[in-house]
């Protein structure tokens, strides 16, 4: 019997239509005589979904008693008996009750495919089990019930039911979804618009990933080599040299003529190990290609044009960018002698793949610099010596046998010729066996004395010894360069492992990186040298930036000419104890000439310092930027807030004044020490307000902190909402939400001012105070965890561009007279919320209306003290006067 298809309707969220959509088809392929059954599929309560479902032939479920409840599930075995063509079971990811054949729905599904049904069915993507902990971490909802991404993968279909979050929350807020009392809550939860837009966003990811896994799969399954141009893909091959920028230029140059595309940099690394490639540049160039939108990709092989290609075909990339430098004749004719270069390589062997070749005048492979004889001056010329003399001693010992014979002779002297490989290398070892060969063929081969050879065996047997020890040689020399080169490599990680562990752990970075080179290249003092200068050749500023060990006197003080030392140049300069960390940076190491086989190591510590000298200034500038940014937040948004209750104590001198003033009127005593007692108050309150204002202006940014203690919401609502009128406000916080740090009276004033503000604007809604699930918000703030209340009305809303412009001071809604307020009551909320580290928002309510978003940080445990032992910048007493004896004049006056 054949095995049915499966068919899955993937959605990014409940709601979406996935049953609605599944139950479409089933009507379609009844209409066209099919015969579907629906096995499992539930409504939740969505009149349009009931109404799909008549007219369909469904099978009664069965009822299983669990804890005291009964609960409902496919009854698998009545599907079986009925054995349809198509049977339709919703929600593929459900765990089944205790009691049932499967634990999992989707193993009912799969027993069903087995006994050849077809099977329509349904699940969210928080449902795959990859996706549980990401889902989880942005919607803070853990799913206990989740399907294996494999199972998924195997059906035969996915279809994926899209729709817009915006759309998604507005379906929710016509109660198309959940009933009216639960909309509220779900769209301050779960249905947020970062969070569903997240969702939307890893449904076409993951689906995606499975397009590309079925086109690989059927390119492989049809042996497909050609390169399919689904997607614009442009691989750039990076050999490690500093013509490696170059090529990403060009790569994205090319891109960009295009609509959309992938940027793939690939180093080919040697499969060995051991490389000449310039960790500089490639740091650089792997930086260049992120900052361009790309990725950057090791990959090891022996042949790197093989290994290009492999990768170029495993991405099925379109195109590939390689350089080629500007040789001139005689090696060119020497390169297509021997088959061409990696860029040659490429262009024949890429089949369909469009090859850019990209001329640049700079190096080739590496870092360009003269090849180091790895064996060391001092074995190289005792090999030398032993490649004259050993041959001879050995022919004096063979001339101790009377009866000279030709392969004694040859075999001794190979023997001789392999020793001299082993100490020195391949060219005392090339001159080792001319020489073996000379005297083998005058003392050994016949005629003996002369250099004319007779049999023309002992020609071919001479020819072969020279071949051998030559052979010989180059094998033993290529080990000894791999081996020390493999010895030199291990050490250098090594080192750069120390380094990083040991700078990583010290509090001055560049400092710790600088005290290790002293002992790494063993050397008397490091400095780092900057300029302002952008052309380095041409600076002559150049100042002491961080330092090791000891350095010159007048180096100290002018690195562009120091005082003798050494073999230093000047900074100015690149020589081979300077290191070019940037355009302005020079790393300069005192006391010995640094050899060739450091270079690479001493680029690597320019990588490093590099990095730490931009994290320093990153770090710098964000110090600096907080720091200007706070302060000027801080002194401005409590100046609005403060300077708003300005006008209420001038109202009141000037209305007693005026009436004391008034011509042709009087008082009677009583009356007349009324008045003046209102301005006694007014003015005592005037002054309270101008002090606060004078001492902010005396006082730094960063002493003008608000009293943070810790506290609960609920805690300041009633002294927020004590003029709102009985029966307008709803609250609805969960009884877990954690603690905030927040200043008692300023959260008060913040919560008055948006409540009034919902009640004036949206007189016939209720207000619905809502905390979130754990009172925990999915946005932190400066790292920090934050807890969230939103004011939810259903007002008439304020237009999506006209947000951002309402918290500004003096905005007013449809030009409400003035007379309601000046316009600053969004703008105080909004200044005394990030006053306490935290901020204000709005979104609109599905269904129209407003929702503000108030979030603050989750307290630490412990209140918040002033540095100074000096009092807050806004005394508790002052805001709890203003809060409880000053009516909040402000609403949100600010909707423009």
């Amino acid at each position: 019997m054949a095995r049915g298809t499966l068919r899955i309707f993937l959605g990014a969220a409940p709601g979406v239509g996935k049953t609605y959509e599944m139950l479409e088809e089933t009507h379609r392929l009844t209409g066209r005589g099919e015969d579907v059954v629906v096995a499992f599929a539930m409504d939740h309560g969505r009149a349009e979904t009931r109404a799909l479902l008549e007219g369909l032939e469904v099978i009664p479920p069965r009822r299983l008693p669990y804890r005291g409840t009964e609960f409902e599930e496919m009854d698998l075995g009545a599907v079986l008996q009925r054995a349809p063509a198509t049977a339709v079971v919703d929600e593929y990811a459900h765990s089944n009750i205790p009691g049932s054949r499967h634990a999992k729905r989707w193993e009912d599904v799969d027993e069903l495919l087995a006994a050849g049904i077809n099977v329509l069915s349904t699940v969210n993507i928080q449902h795959l089990a990859s996706l549980g902990d990401v889902v989880g971490s942005i919607t803070e909802v853990r799913q206990a019930e989740t399907v294996p991404d494999d199972v998924v993968r195997r059906a035969d279909q996915i279809h994926l039911v899209d729709i817009s979050p915006e759309l998604l929350r507005q379906r929710l807020g016509d109660g198309k979804i959940y009933t009216p009392d639960k909309i509220d809550a779900a769209l301050s939860n779960y249905f947020r618009l970062g969070n569903l837009t997240a969702l939307r966003e890893l449904a076409l990811l993951w689906l995606a990933d499975r397009v590309d896994e079925g086109l690989a799969r059927y390119r492989s399954e049809n042996d497909i080599q050609a390169t399919w141009p689904a997607r614009e893909r442009i691989v750039i091959g990076l050999t490690g040299g500093p013509e490696g920028e170059i090529l990403i230029r060009r790569g994205a140059r090319i891109l960009n003529r295009v609509n959309g595309g992938d940027l793939l940099a690939v180093h080919v690394r040697a499969a060995d190990g051991v490389t000449s490639e310039s960790p500089q540049a490639l740091e650089a160039q792997r930086r260049l290609i992120q900052d361009l939108g790309g990725s950057y990709h090791i990959v090891a092989g022996e042949d790197p044009a093989s290994a290009l290609l492999d990768f170029a075909r495993s991405v099925n990339a379109t195109q590939i960018v390689v350089g080629i430098s500007r040789h001139g004749k005689l090696a060119g004719i020497l390169g297509g002698l021997l088959g061409g270069g990696v860029g040659m390589r490429v262009v024949r062997e890429s089949g369909d793949i469009d090859v850019h070749m990209v001329t640049h005048p700079l190096g080739g492979r590496g870092t360009g610099r003269r090849r180091e004889r790895d064996l060391g001056r001092t074995r190289v010329t005792v090999g030398l010596i032993l490649a004259v003399v050993l041959p001879v001693v050995l022919q004096l010992v063979l001339g101790l046998n009377p009866e000279p014979n030709v392969a004694t002779a040859v075999l001794v002297q190979l023997t001789g010729a392999v020793t001299v490989a082993l100490i020195g290398g391949l060219w005392p070892a090339v001159l080792a066996a001319l020489i073996s060969s000379l005297l083998v063929n005058y003392f050994s081969t016949p005629p003996v004395g002369t250099l004319t050879i007779s049999d023309p065996q002992n020609v071919l047997a001479l020819l072969v010894f020279v071949g051998v020890s030559a052979a010989v040689a180059v094998v033993v020399d290529l080990a000894a360069r791999r081996s020390k080169e493999a010895a030199r490599a291990r050490a250098e990680a090594t080192t750069l492992s120390d380094l990083t562990r040991g700078a990583a752990s010290s509090e001055d970075t560049v400092t710790g990186l600088l005290q290790q080179a002293l002992d790494v290249f063993s050397v008397r003092g490091a400095a780092l040298y900057g300029t302002d200068t952008r052309d380095a050749r041409a600076a002559t500023n150049w100042q002491l930036l961080a330092s090791a060990g000891e350095i010159p006197g007048a180096a100290a003080t002018d690195a562009a000419s120091p005082a003798p030392a050494e073999n230093v140049a000047p900074a100015a300069y690149r020589t081979e104890n300077t290191e070019q960390i940037d355009a302005a940076t020079r790393l300069i190491l005192f006391g010995r000439a640094l050899p060739a086989s450091d270079r690479r190591l001493l680029g690597a510590f320019g990588v490093h310092l590099a990095a730490q000298l931009e994290r320093q200034q990153l770090a710098t500038s964000r110090r600096e930027v907080l720091r200007l940014a706070e302060g000027n937040a801080m002194r401005t948004s409590i100046l609005r807030a403060v300077s708003h209750d300005l006008r209420t104590p001038l109202a009141g001198i000037k209305l007693s004044a005026g009436m004391l003033l008034q011509p042709g009127q009087h008082y009677a005593p009583d009356q007349q020490h009324e008045l003046l007692q209102t301005i006694d108050e007014c003015a005592d309150r005037l002054d309270l307000l101008v002090g606060n204002l004078l001492d902010m202006s005396r006082i730094t940014a960063t002493a003008t902190k608000p009293l943070l203690k810790p506290l609960r919401w609920y805690e300041v609502l009633p002294a927020a909402l004590h003029t709102i009128p009985a029966g307008r406000v709803r609250t609805e916080l969960p009884p877990n939400m954690p603690e905030i740090d927040a200043d008692p009276g300023m959260l008060e004033r913040v919560i008055a001012n948006i409540v009034e503000n919902a009640v004036k604007y949206a007189p016939e809604s209720d207000i619905v105070l809502v905390g979130t699930a754990g009172g925990l918000s999915t946005e932190n703030l400066n790292g920090r965890p934050a807890g969230e209340l939103r004011v939810i009305d259903h007002g008439q809303g304020v237009p999506a561009e006209s947000v951002m412009a309402m918290f500004q001071p003096f905005q007013r809604l449809d030009d409400v007279p003035q007379a309601t307020g000046v316009g600053l009551g969004l703008a105080v909320a909004k200044g005394f919320t990030e006053a306490m580290g935290g901020t204000l928002t709005a979104e609109q309510t599905p269904g129209g209306g407003l929702t503000m978003i108030i979030r603050l940080p989750l307290s630490t445990g412990a209140p918040a003290e002033d540095q100074h032992g000096q009092a807050p910048l806004v005394p508790q007493s002052f805001l709890d006067k203003r809060i409880h004896a000053t009516p909040l004049q402000p609403s949100r006056t600010e909707r423009p």
